[in-house]
């Protein structure tokens, strides 16, 4: 009757609107019914973290330094692991690493320790190799320990040198020390293109016994022609081909034509895979284009197809949705179709890919 007054139905008509008694009585069957569960969890619970979680991340920084890290070895190792993870944050967080490392490396043996830290993060993390490069060179202008047995850089390149005295060796290893030391290779470059040494000028130059090395790895990598060694040429070279050229020529030398005619002559002479010699002619088509890099015109000159060989590859390209597919099958049919590589050397094809 509630519901009847509340819908203003006029009283004469009440005794011809049916309402079945069934679904009122099944409604409150179920309000009763209804099952009162009451929750097991307490306030006084402690915090939940997923599997793998390091709590040390749980904000993300190491503003507090190494408060809570009882060696030097768990604080280094944790943030060389943060920064594998986001790298992003190296500007934001570099200082403060440094200067904590400046309060705890007081000693020969902790410097030794921390060049190592870094050494095998840098050879054994898959892409952390120009990480830990640019790391390295932070700390090698910031770091203010300099013991008897050499400073942060010197160091370092110890350690480097102990590796590349064993480059004949790894070369002709097996599989496991081959890609040990084509992860040493990259990391090498990597140097090279991001430690800078201070002349007695002040000028910033790059350390010109990486390069030397550099050049005498290569020449090891083509005397054992098999893929796995020319796949860690080819990422070198393209790494560094064109910073190597220029101080190359800057001495007068040509020694880049010397490498080019080596790959020329694997390609030709060698029993390595179809892909692999495709990829060795990628970086001989790369070198012939001036390693990529193009040039501008000059300024008081229009650039046109005439004057700029490199007009039409300046130049956007725009496709209509009617030819966009023939365009991309061209492209398909000209993508190179090699084994997909590590950084470090590894093949991560899968099994039947």
């Amino acid at each position: 009757s509630e519901h009847l007054q509340q819908a203003r139905i006029p009283s004469g008509s009440q005794g011809k609107v049916s309402v079945p008694d069934s679904g009122l009585e099944m409604a409150e069957s179920q309000v009763a019914m209804a099952p009162v569960i009451t929750s097991k969890l307490s306030v006084k619970a402690p915090e939940f973290y997923p599997s793998g979680y390091n709590q040390n991340f749980a904000d993300s920084s190491f503003e507090d330094g190494y408060d809570g890290y009882l060696t030097l070895a768990e604080y280094v190792q944790d943030f060389l692991n943060h920064l594998a993870e986001q790298p992003g944050c190296f500007e934001t967080e570099i200082e403060q690493f440094a200067e904590t490392v400046n309060g705890w490396v007081t000693a020969d043996e902790t410097l030794q320790e921390l060049v190592e830290l870094i050494y095998q993060q840098a050879t054994t993390v898959p892409n952390f190799s120009y990480m830990g490069a640019r790391l390295c060179n932070y700390l090698s202008h910031h770091l203010t320990i300099s013991p008897l047995s050499g400073n942060f850089r010197q160091l370092l390149l110890q350690r480097c040198q102990t590796e590349y005295e064993n480059r004949d060796e790894a070369a002709k290893g097996d599989e496991t020390a081959q890609k040990q030391f084509h992860a040493f290779v990259l990391f090498l470059a990597e140097l090279y293109l991001n430690l800078e040494i201070k002349g007695t000028k002040g000028q910033v130059k790059r350390a010109e016994i990486l390069q030397e090395g550099l050049q005498e790895l290569l020449n090891v990598l083509f005397s054992n022609p098999v893929d796995n060694n020319l796949v860690c040429a080819v990422k070198l070279l393209k790494l560094t081909g064109s910073v190597l050229e220029d101080a190359w020529k800057e001495n007068g030398k040509n020694d880049m034509e010397e490498i080019i005619w080596r790959i020329e002559n694997v390609v030709l002479d060698t029993n390595c895979s179809r892909d692999v010699k495709h990829m060795l002619l990628k970086v001989v088509e790369l070198r012939s284009s001036n390693w990529g890099r193009v040039h501008g015109t000059s300024p008081h000159t229009e650039a046109t197809p005439e004057n700029d060989p490199n007009y039409f590859m300046n130049e956007p390209t725009f496709y209509t949705s009617d030819d966009y597919q023939e365009k991309y099958q061209e492209l398909l049919e000209r993508e190179d179709l090699f084994p997909d590589y590590e950084e470090n050397g590894t093949d991560l094809s899968g099994p039947g890919d």
